[in-house]
Protein backbone atom coordinates (compact mmCIF):
# COMPACT_ATOMS: atom_id res chain seq x y z
CA UNK A 1 0.00 0.00 0.00
CA UNK A 2 1.31 3.40 -0.83
CA UNK A 3 2.36 5.50 2.04
CA UNK A 4 0.49 9.16 0.68
CA UNK A 5 2.03 12.55 2.57
CA UNK A 6 0.11 15.21 3.80
CA UNK A 7 -0.41 17.96 1.91
CA UNK A 8 1.18 20.41 4.72
CA UNK A 9 5.00 19.24 4.47
CA UNK A 10 5.15 20.01 8.24
CA UNK A 11 3.09 17.29 9.60
CA UNK A 12 4.07 13.28 9.93
CA UNK A 13 3.40 11.22 7.16
CA UNK A 14 0.27 8.65 6.84
CA UNK A 15 2.92 5.41 7.30
CA UNK A 16 4.00 7.26 11.35
CA UNK A 17 0.38 8.13 11.83
CA UNK A 18 -0.69 4.27 11.64
CA UNK A 19 2.38 3.09 13.17
CA UNK A 20 1.68 5.88 16.25
CA UNK A 21 -1.96 3.92 16.46
CA UNK A 22 -1.05 0.31 16.25
CA UNK A 23 1.61 1.00 18.99
CA UNK A 24 -0.48 3.11 21.26
CA UNK A 25 -4.29 2.82 20.83
CA UNK A 26 -6.29 0.38 19.21
CA UNK A 27 -4.54 -1.20 16.31
CA UNK A 28 -7.68 -3.15 15.69
CA UNK A 29 -9.44 0.70 14.75
CA UNK A 30 -6.09 1.54 13.11
CA UNK A 31 -6.32 -1.31 10.38
CA UNK A 32 -9.75 -0.57 9.52
CA UNK A 33 -9.04 3.27 9.09
CA UNK A 34 -5.88 1.94 6.72
CA UNK A 35 -8.33 0.11 4.37
CA UNK A 36 -10.84 2.73 4.50
CA UNK A 37 -8.88 5.90 3.79
CA UNK A 38 -6.69 3.65 1.15
CA UNK A 39 -3.61 4.06 3.88
CA UNK A 40 -4.31 7.86 3.60
CA UNK A 41 -5.37 9.96 7.30
CA UNK A 42 -7.22 12.95 7.37
CA UNK A 43 -5.80 16.28 6.66
CA UNK A 44 -8.27 18.97 6.82
CA UNK A 45 -11.70 19.64 6.68
CA UNK A 46 -14.65 22.41 5.76
CA UNK A 47 -18.30 22.61 5.10
CA UNK A 48 -19.65 18.79 4.09
CA UNK A 49 -15.86 17.71 3.38
CA UNK A 50 -12.65 16.27 4.45
CA UNK A 51 -9.56 16.43 2.72
CA UNK A 52 -7.22 13.01 2.90
CA UNK A 53 -3.54 13.61 3.21
CA UNK A 54 -3.31 11.74 -0.73
CA UNK A 55 -5.54 14.95 -1.85
CA UNK A 56 -8.64 13.08 -2.20
CA UNK A 57 -11.76 15.04 -1.18
CA UNK A 58 -14.83 13.02 0.75
CA UNK A 59 -18.21 14.32 1.80
CA UNK A 60 -19.05 13.78 5.43
CA UNK A 61 -22.74 12.16 5.62
CA UNK A 62 -21.57 10.38 8.79
CA UNK A 63 -19.67 11.63 11.14
CA UNK A 64 -21.98 9.70 13.70
CA UNK A 65 -24.72 12.66 13.58
CA UNK A 66 -21.76 15.25 15.44
CA UNK A 67 -21.25 17.88 12.06
CA UNK A 68 -24.60 18.78 11.39
CA UNK A 69 -23.40 22.10 10.85
CA UNK A 70 -20.45 20.94 8.99
CA UNK A 71 -16.39 20.74 9.67
CA UNK A 72 -15.59 24.32 10.59
CA UNK A 73 -18.21 26.35 10.48
CA UNK A 74 -17.56 30.27 10.37
CA UNK A 75 -19.22 31.14 13.08
CA UNK A 76 -18.93 28.27 15.51
CA UNK A 77 -15.25 28.86 15.06
CA UNK A 78 -15.07 32.52 15.34
CA UNK A 79 -17.08 32.18 18.65
CA UNK A 80 -14.41 29.62 19.88
CA UNK A 81 -11.62 32.06 18.83
CA UNK A 82 -13.02 34.89 20.40
CA UNK A 83 -13.39 32.92 23.67
CA UNK A 84 -9.66 31.80 23.10
CA UNK A 85 -8.38 34.73 23.35
CA UNK A 86 -10.42 35.71 26.58
CA UNK A 87 -10.43 32.88 28.94
CA UNK A 88 -10.25 28.91 27.85
CA UNK A 89 -10.55 27.19 30.98
CA UNK A 90 -12.81 28.02 34.22
CA UNK A 91 -11.58 28.65 37.85
CA UNK A 92 -15.09 26.85 38.91
CA UNK A 93 -14.33 28.88 41.62
CA UNK A 94 -16.30 32.10 39.91
CA UNK A 95 -18.89 32.54 37.44
CA UNK A 96 -17.88 32.19 33.95
CA UNK A 97 -20.26 34.29 31.39
CA UNK A 98 -19.55 31.92 28.28
CA UNK A 99 -21.34 28.95 30.44
CA UNK A 100 -24.62 31.00 32.12
CA UNK A 101 -24.58 32.55 28.34
CA UNK A 102 -25.07 28.47 26.89
CA UNK A 103 -27.18 27.48 29.49
CA UNK A 104 -29.72 30.46 28.91
CA UNK A 105 -29.40 29.82 24.84
CA UNK A 106 -30.37 26.12 25.04
CA UNK A 107 -33.32 26.34 27.29
CA UNK A 108 -34.65 28.97 25.10
CA UNK A 109 -34.29 26.97 21.98
CA UNK A 110 -35.87 23.48 23.61
CA UNK A 111 -38.77 26.34 24.30
CA UNK A 112 -38.15 27.32 27.61
CA UNK A 113 -40.17 24.68 29.70
CA UNK A 114 -37.12 22.75 30.96
CA UNK A 115 -35.14 25.51 32.76
CA UNK A 116 -32.16 23.62 34.36
CA UNK A 117 -28.82 22.16 32.79
CA UNK A 118 -25.98 20.45 33.36
CA UNK A 119 -23.31 20.15 30.63
CA UNK A 120 -21.21 17.29 29.90
CA UNK A 121 -18.43 16.32 27.32
CA UNK A 122 -20.11 13.38 25.48
CA UNK A 123 -23.35 11.76 25.72
CA UNK A 124 -22.56 9.03 28.25
CA UNK A 125 -22.20 11.89 30.44
CA UNK A 126 -25.42 13.36 30.67
CA UNK A 127 -26.85 10.22 30.75
CA UNK A 128 -24.93 8.94 33.87
CA UNK A 129 -26.26 12.76 35.62
CA UNK A 130 -29.63 12.44 34.40
CA UNK A 131 -30.19 8.68 35.71
CA UNK A 132 -28.20 9.49 38.86
CA UNK A 133 -29.95 12.78 39.54
CA UNK A 134 -33.49 10.56 39.02
CA UNK A 135 -32.37 8.43 41.52
CA UNK A 136 -31.63 10.81 44.04
CA UNK A 137 -35.23 12.87 43.52
CA UNK A 138 -36.96 9.94 43.54
CA UNK A 139 -35.18 7.62 46.16
CA UNK A 140 -35.88 4.55 43.86
CA UNK A 141 -33.73 2.23 42.07
CA UNK A 142 -34.84 1.06 38.60
CA UNK A 143 -34.62 2.60 35.48
CA UNK A 144 -36.89 1.66 32.32
CA UNK A 145 -35.00 1.40 29.25
CA UNK A 146 -35.98 0.17 25.68
CA UNK A 147 -35.11 -2.84 23.81
CA UNK A 148 -32.90 -1.61 20.86
CA UNK A 149 -31.54 1.31 22.46
CA UNK A 150 -28.41 3.34 22.78
CA UNK A 151 -27.01 5.19 25.33
CA UNK A 152 -23.25 5.08 25.59
CA UNK A 153 -20.67 2.88 26.72
CA UNK A 154 -19.46 3.98 30.06
CA UNK A 155 -21.01 1.71 32.71
CA UNK A 156 -24.10 3.45 34.26
CA UNK A 157 -24.93 4.41 30.78
CA UNK A 158 -23.98 0.94 29.24
CA UNK A 159 -26.36 -0.43 31.70
CA UNK A 160 -29.41 1.17 29.68
CA UNK A 161 -27.61 0.26 26.29
CA UNK A 162 -29.37 -2.94 25.20
CA UNK A 163 -26.77 -4.82 22.91
CA UNK A 164 -25.05 -7.14 24.75
CA UNK A 165 -21.86 -6.82 22.59
CA UNK A 166 -20.54 -4.42 24.88
CA UNK A 167 -21.31 -5.64 27.92
CA UNK A 168 -19.37 -8.97 27.48
CA UNK A 169 -17.04 -9.34 30.77
CA UNK A 170 -18.30 -6.45 32.44
CA UNK A 171 -21.38 -7.67 34.21
CA UNK A 172 -22.64 -6.66 36.81
CA UNK A 173 -23.27 -3.08 35.68
CA UNK A 174 -25.31 -0.63 36.91
CA UNK A 175 -28.35 -2.23 38.65
CA UNK A 176 -31.87 -2.76 38.61
CA UNK A 177 -31.67 -1.32 34.70
CA UNK A 178 -35.15 -2.73 33.03
CA UNK A 179 -35.16 -3.01 29.11
CA UNK A 180 -39.10 -2.94 27.86
CA UNK A 181 -40.28 -3.91 24.62
CA UNK A 182 -40.64 -1.18 22.35
CA UNK A 183 -43.98 -2.32 20.97
CA UNK A 184 -45.62 -2.57 24.62
CA UNK A 185 -47.82 0.28 25.31
CA UNK A 186 -48.63 -1.07 29.16
CA UNK A 187 -45.30 -1.86 29.82
CA UNK A 188 -44.01 1.05 31.49
CA UNK A 189 -47.51 0.85 33.51
CA UNK A 190 -46.69 -2.84 34.53
CA UNK A 191 -43.22 -1.84 35.35
CA UNK A 192 -44.51 0.50 37.70
CA UNK A 193 -46.98 -1.86 39.45
CA UNK A 194 -43.84 -3.81 40.29
CA UNK A 195 -42.51 -1.21 42.16
CA UNK A 196 -38.95 1.31 42.80
CA UNK A 197 -39.20 2.87 39.22
CA UNK A 198 -37.25 6.15 39.35
CA UNK A 199 -37.02 6.62 35.38
CA UNK A 200 -38.02 5.82 31.81
CA UNK A 201 -35.59 6.26 29.44
CA UNK A 202 -35.68 6.62 25.51
CA UNK A 203 -34.82 7.56 22.56
CA UNK A 204 -37.78 8.72 19.87
CA UNK A 205 -35.46 7.65 17.21
CA UNK A 206 -33.24 4.44 17.71
CA UNK A 207 -29.75 6.19 15.75
CA UNK A 208 -27.63 2.80 16.13
CA UNK A 209 -30.69 0.51 16.03
CA UNK A 210 -30.86 1.41 12.34
CA UNK A 211 -32.85 4.76 12.59
CA UNK A 212 -35.79 3.12 14.32
CA UNK A 213 -38.61 5.44 15.08
CA UNK A 214 -40.28 4.49 18.07
CA UNK A 215 -44.59 4.89 18.07
CA UNK A 216 -45.55 8.03 19.40
CA UNK A 217 -48.68 6.77 20.78
CA UNK A 218 -46.54 4.17 22.91
CA UNK A 219 -44.73 7.36 24.20
CA UNK A 220 -46.97 9.03 25.28
CA UNK A 221 -48.45 5.86 26.99
CA UNK A 222 -45.41 5.05 28.56
CA UNK A 223 -44.86 9.21 29.63
CA UNK A 224 -48.14 9.62 30.42
CA UNK A 225 -47.94 6.47 32.80
CA UNK A 226 -44.75 7.61 34.21
CA UNK A 227 -45.59 10.92 34.94
CA UNK A 228 -48.83 9.95 37.32
CA UNK A 229 -47.14 7.68 38.98
CA UNK A 230 -44.45 10.06 40.08
CA UNK A 231 -41.59 8.42 37.55
CA UNK A 232 -39.25 10.79 35.49
CA UNK A 233 -39.43 10.77 31.78
CA UNK A 234 -36.56 11.05 30.07
CA UNK A 235 -35.77 11.59 26.42
CA UNK A 236 -32.21 11.33 24.88
CA UNK A 237 -32.07 13.32 21.76
CA UNK A 238 -28.35 13.43 22.00
CA UNK A 239 -28.75 11.80 18.04
CA UNK A 240 -31.78 13.00 16.95
CA UNK A 241 -31.85 16.83 18.92
CA UNK A 242 -31.40 20.16 17.56
CA UNK A 243 -32.74 19.79 14.66
CA UNK A 244 -30.95 16.36 13.38
CA UNK A 245 -33.79 14.92 12.90
CA UNK A 246 -36.42 17.81 12.03
CA UNK A 247 -37.26 19.54 15.14
CA UNK A 248 -35.25 20.86 17.79
CA UNK A 249 -36.31 18.02 20.22
CA UNK A 250 -38.57 15.24 19.01
CA UNK A 251 -40.18 14.87 22.36
CA UNK A 252 -41.20 18.01 23.25
CA UNK A 253 -42.46 18.91 19.31
CA UNK A 254 -44.99 15.97 20.38
CA UNK A 255 -46.34 17.34 23.29
CA UNK A 256 -44.22 14.14 25.79
CA UNK A 257 -44.40 15.19 29.29
CA UNK A 258 -41.10 15.16 28.90
CA UNK A 259 -38.88 15.98 32.64
CA UNK A 260 -35.78 15.92 30.86
CA UNK A 261 -34.17 15.93 27.34
CA UNK A 262 -30.63 15.06 26.69
CA UNK A 263 -28.58 16.47 24.13
CA UNK A 264 -25.30 17.06 22.55
CA UNK A 265 -23.25 15.45 18.97
CA UNK A 266 -24.28 18.60 16.89
CA UNK A 267 -24.35 20.62 20.35
CA UNK A 268 -20.61 21.73 19.93
CA UNK A 269 -21.21 22.62 15.98
CA UNK A 270 -18.63 20.19 14.93
CA UNK A 271 -16.11 22.46 16.88
CA UNK A 272 -16.08 20.89 20.17
CA UNK A 273 -16.88 18.24 22.35
CA UNK A 274 -20.30 19.15 24.45
CA UNK A 275 -23.42 17.42 25.46
CA UNK A 276 -26.26 18.71 27.86
CA UNK A 277 -28.89 17.21 30.52
CA UNK A 278 -31.92 20.00 30.24
CA UNK A 279 -34.60 19.41 32.59
CA UNK A 280 -37.33 20.46 35.13
CA UNK A 281 -36.58 21.84 39.08
CA UNK A 282 -38.34 18.40 40.08
CA UNK A 283 -35.09 16.08 38.27
CA UNK A 284 -32.55 18.84 39.03
CA UNK A 285 -34.05 19.11 42.62
CA UNK A 286 -30.48 17.05 44.19
CA UNK A 287 -28.25 19.91 42.52
CA UNK A 288 -31.10 22.92 43.74
CA UNK A 289 -30.25 20.68 47.58
CA UNK A 290 -26.05 20.44 47.13
CA UNK A 291 -24.55 21.67 43.79
CA UNK A 292 -21.60 19.25 44.66
CA UNK A 293 -23.84 16.38 44.67
CA UNK A 294 -22.53 15.72 40.59
CA UNK A 295 -19.68 18.03 38.92
CA UNK A 296 -16.83 17.13 36.29
CA UNK A 297 -13.45 19.61 35.86
CA UNK A 298 -14.22 20.36 32.33
CA UNK A 299 -18.33 20.38 32.51
CA UNK A 300 -19.61 23.31 31.14
CA UNK A 301 -16.19 24.97 30.19
CA UNK A 302 -15.93 28.10 28.52
CA UNK A 303 -14.72 26.98 25.26
CA UNK A 304 -16.96 24.58 24.89
CA UNK A 305 -20.01 26.51 26.16
CA UNK A 306 -18.72 29.29 23.48
CA UNK A 307 -19.16 27.08 20.77
CA UNK A 308 -22.90 25.70 22.03
CA UNK A 309 -24.07 29.11 21.83
CA UNK A 310 -22.81 29.55 18.33
CA UNK A 311 -24.02 26.57 17.44
CA UNK A 312 -27.61 26.93 18.82
CA UNK A 313 -27.49 30.27 16.38
CA UNK A 314 -26.52 29.04 13.40
CA UNK A 315 -29.02 25.92 13.64
CA UNK A 316 -31.54 28.21 14.42
CA UNK A 317 -30.52 30.35 11.06
CA UNK A 318 -30.60 27.05 9.06
CA UNK A 319 -34.05 25.73 9.76
CA UNK A 320 -35.13 26.26 6.04
CA UNK A 321 -32.66 24.85 4.81
CA UNK A 322 -33.01 21.76 6.75
CA UNK A 323 -36.52 20.94 5.50
CA UNK A 324 -35.37 21.84 1.73
CA UNK A 325 -32.37 19.07 2.76
CA UNK A 326 -34.91 16.63 4.37
CA UNK A 327 -37.61 16.99 1.47
CA UNK A 328 -33.98 16.23 -1.16
CA UNK A 329 -33.31 13.03 1.03
CA UNK A 330 -36.28 11.61 1.60
CA UNK A 331 -37.25 11.57 -2.43
CA UNK A 332 -33.99 10.41 -3.61
CA UNK A 333 -33.83 8.10 -0.85
CA UNK A 334 -37.24 6.66 -2.30
CA UNK A 335 -36.17 6.84 -5.54
CA UNK A 336 -33.27 4.56 -4.93
CA UNK A 337 -35.60 2.03 -2.88
CA UNK A 338 -37.86 1.59 -6.17
CA UNK A 339 -34.72 1.10 -8.48
CA UNK A 340 -32.83 -1.21 -5.87
CA UNK A 341 -35.55 -3.11 -4.47
CA UNK A 342 -33.81 -6.26 -4.21
CA UNK A 343 -31.07 -4.24 -2.47
CA UNK A 344 -32.59 -1.77 -0.43
CA UNK A 345 -35.21 -3.58 2.18
CA UNK A 346 -35.91 -0.10 3.58
CA UNK A 347 -35.75 3.47 3.89
CA UNK A 348 -36.49 5.18 7.46
CA UNK A 349 -35.55 8.79 8.41
CA UNK A 350 -36.76 11.94 8.74
CA UNK A 351 -34.94 15.47 8.40
CA UNK A 352 -31.23 15.02 8.01
CA UNK A 353 -31.04 11.84 9.80
CA UNK A 354 -31.76 8.67 7.08
CA UNK A 355 -31.42 4.80 7.46
CA UNK A 356 -30.66 2.68 4.17
CA UNK A 357 -31.73 -1.24 5.05
CA UNK A 358 -29.87 -3.16 2.89
CA UNK A 359 -30.51 -6.77 2.44
CA UNK A 360 -27.81 -8.33 4.51
CA UNK A 361 -24.98 -7.10 6.82
CA UNK A 362 -22.00 -8.52 4.08
CA UNK A 363 -23.88 -6.36 1.38
CA UNK A 364 -24.34 -3.27 3.85
CA UNK A 365 -20.32 -3.71 4.56
CA UNK A 366 -19.85 -3.76 0.56
CA UNK A 367 -21.40 -0.57 0.03
CA UNK A 368 -19.92 1.20 2.83
CA UNK A 369 -16.77 0.65 1.73
CA UNK A 370 -17.19 1.45 -1.93
CA UNK A 371 -18.76 4.65 -0.59
CA UNK A 372 -15.39 5.57 1.25
CA UNK A 373 -13.63 4.83 -2.09
CA UNK A 374 -15.33 6.70 -4.21
CA UNK A 375 -16.00 9.87 -1.99
CA UNK A 376 -18.82 9.48 0.92
CA UNK A 377 -18.63 8.94 4.49
CA UNK A 378 -21.47 7.71 6.03
CA UNK A 379 -22.34 5.78 9.13
CA UNK A 380 -22.83 2.37 9.97
CA UNK A 381 -24.95 1.51 12.76
CA UNK A 382 -23.52 -1.36 15.48
CA UNK A 383 -26.66 -2.17 16.72
CA UNK A 384 -28.17 -3.42 13.18
CA UNK A 385 -25.53 -3.68 11.31
CA UNK A 386 -27.50 -3.87 7.66
CA UNK A 387 -28.56 -0.40 7.85
CA UNK A 388 -26.44 2.38 6.65
CA UNK A 389 -26.82 5.60 8.72
CA UNK A 390 -27.08 9.10 6.07
CA UNK A 391 -26.53 12.18 7.96
CA UNK A 392 -25.94 14.93 5.80
CA UNK A 393 -25.04 18.58 7.47
CA UNK A 394 -27.17 21.27 6.90
CA UNK A 395 -24.76 23.35 5.17
CA UNK A 396 -24.83 21.05 1.90
CA UNK A 397 -25.31 22.40 -1.20
CA UNK A 398 -27.25 21.19 -3.40
CA UNK A 399 -25.20 20.04 -5.75
CA UNK A 400 -22.98 17.96 -2.21
CA UNK A 401 -26.44 16.53 -1.75
CA UNK A 402 -26.99 15.08 -5.49
CA UNK A 403 -23.08 14.42 -5.75
CA UNK A 404 -23.48 12.30 -1.96
CA UNK A 405 -26.86 10.36 -3.30
CA UNK A 406 -25.24 9.88 -7.01
CA UNK A 407 -22.92 8.20 -5.42
CA UNK A 408 -24.76 5.99 -3.32
CA UNK A 409 -26.74 5.05 -6.21
CA UNK A 410 -23.26 4.18 -8.17
CA UNK A 411 -22.52 1.66 -5.38
CA UNK A 412 -25.85 0.07 -5.33
CA UNK A 413 -25.56 -0.65 -9.00
CA UNK A 414 -22.16 -1.67 -9.00
CA UNK A 415 -23.43 -4.59 -6.09
CA UNK A 416 -26.57 -5.20 -8.14
CA UNK A 417 -24.07 -5.75 -11.30
CA UNK A 418 -21.40 -8.19 -9.23
CA UNK A 419 -21.31 -11.66 -9.69
CA UNK A 420 -21.25 -12.48 -6.20
CA UNK A 421 -25.12 -10.75 -6.03
CA UNK A 422 -25.95 -11.95 -9.38
CA UNK A 423 -24.90 -16.02 -8.37
CA UNK A 424 -26.86 -14.88 -5.15
CA UNK A 425 -29.72 -13.77 -6.83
Amino acid sequence: MTDPVLTDPGQRSAREVFQQLRKHMQPGLALAARISGGGAVESSANGARITLSDGQSLLDFGSYAVTLLGHRHAAVVAAVRDQLDRMTVSSRVLANPATAAAAAALVEYLGGALPRTYFGLNGSDVVEAAVKLARLASNRNRVLAVVGGFHGKTMGALALTHNARYKAGLMPLLPAVTHIAPDDPDAVAREIATGDVAAVVFEPIQGENGVWPLSGDILAKWAGDARRNGVFVIADEIQTGLSRAGEPALAIAAGLPVNAVLVGKALGGGVMPVSALVCDDELYAPLLADPMIHTATFAGNPLACAAASAALDAIDRLTERGREIAATMAFGLAELQRQYGDLVVDVRGQGLLWGLQLASAKLTNEILTTLVKTGLIVSPCMSRPEVLRLLPPLVATDAELAAGLELVDAALNQAATSAAFIASA
